[in-house]
């Protein structure tokens, strides 16, 4: 049989700023298979230096981060990647929903969230 692979000239780059690890390793369980190439930092200084090279059509962002929030990221991702949608998601504080939306995030995921509720974000926002 032979063995599935991504097709990188039809996969979607999706951006994980996302430092906890365990978050991380469930983004990417959750969307294994989805044909999305997935990318992860760590921080939002990474974050930063990711998006003045590349321009991912989704990034999917936490808001609390070690160097800052990402609700407090999100005019620079819209700045220096225009046509980038965001995903804010957070377990930390569900009222950042309304700051979120309103800075600039497309859709806003309180954690815990459900597969579904995260690949039905990312197509829906991919097309």
């Amino acid at each position: 049989m032979a063995q599935a692979t991504v097709d990188k000239t039809k996969a979607k780059k999706v951006l994980i700023i996302e430092d906890e690890g365990d978050m991380c390793l469930l983004l990417n369980i959750m969307l294994t298979g989805k044909e999305m190439e997935l990318d992860h930092v760590k921080s939002l200084a990474s974050a930063e230096e990711y998006l003045q090279k590349e321009q991912p059509p989704v990034v999917i962002l936490d808001n609390k981060l070690p160097d800052g929030f990402g609700i407090d990221f999100i005019g620079f991702i819209k700045t220096a990647s225009p046509s980038t949608r965001i995903i804010m998601i957070s377990g930390f504080d569900g009222s950042a929903k309304d700051v979120a939306l309103h800075n600039g995030a497309d859709i806003f995921l309180e954690k815990p969230f459900t597969r579904n509720q995260l690949y039905d974000a990312i197509v829906q926002l991919m097309n």
